[in-house]
């Protein structure tokens, strides 16, 4: 199977936000305790950004994204299903039939439920090593534990959202079929 340049950009675009801006995020906050890791963000005056610090950040952003997908696994995935959520009873047997049309659904949907729900895990790691790593400790919460906290939930609203919508999809696709 030949991918064009366009399917090739768009799979690149959803693995970019599902797995590397979140593991950005939950990296930045592991800046605020390694100083390592914060010179490879170049937030030292000291060190510039580098390519060497460019193939870090971005190698262990995803290695972070990746990290990041399974706390969600763990705690998003099952927060929505605890709370209403559905998960959906598809027949795989009808994948092969409808593969272009699914693969569609995981870039339009499921994705986009990967980021929302990878940067509500991510924005709370980063929230968290911020006042862990603060000094005095510990810190006053302040407007960007604010912030922090509306984004988180305009996040997960919108991860629920994008779920609904990928698994009522895919149910249209591969719900079992009477016999």
């Amino acid at each position: 199977m030949t991918l064009s340049v366009k399917e090739t950009s768009i799979t690149n675009f959803g693995l970019l936000i599902a797995f590397l801006l979140p593991g950005f995020v939950a990296l930045w906050g592991v800046s605020y305790a390694s100083d390592v890791v914060r010179s490879w963000l170049g937030a030292s005056s000291d060190n510039a950004p580098t390519v060497g610090g460019f193939l870090y950040v971005t190698l262990a952003s995803v290695v972070a994204g990746l990290t990041v997908s399974t706390v969600r696994w763990l705690a998003i995935d099952t927060l929505h299903h605890w709370t209403g959520v559905a998960r959906p009873a598809w027949d795989f047997s009808l994948l092969q039939q409808n593969v272009a049309a699914f693969d569609v659904l995981v870039e339009f949907h499921y994705r986009y439920y990967l980021f929302y729900a990878n940067m509500v895990v991510a924005i709370a790691f980063n929230t968290l090593m911020r006042h862990v790593a603060a000094s005095p400790r510990p810190i006053s919460l302040d407007w960007i534990d604010v912030a922090a906290l509306l984004l988180s939930l305009v996040f997960l609203a919108g991860s629920r959202d994008t779920l609904q919508k990928y698994y009522r999809r895919g149910e249209a696709l591969m719900a079992p079929r009477p016999r």
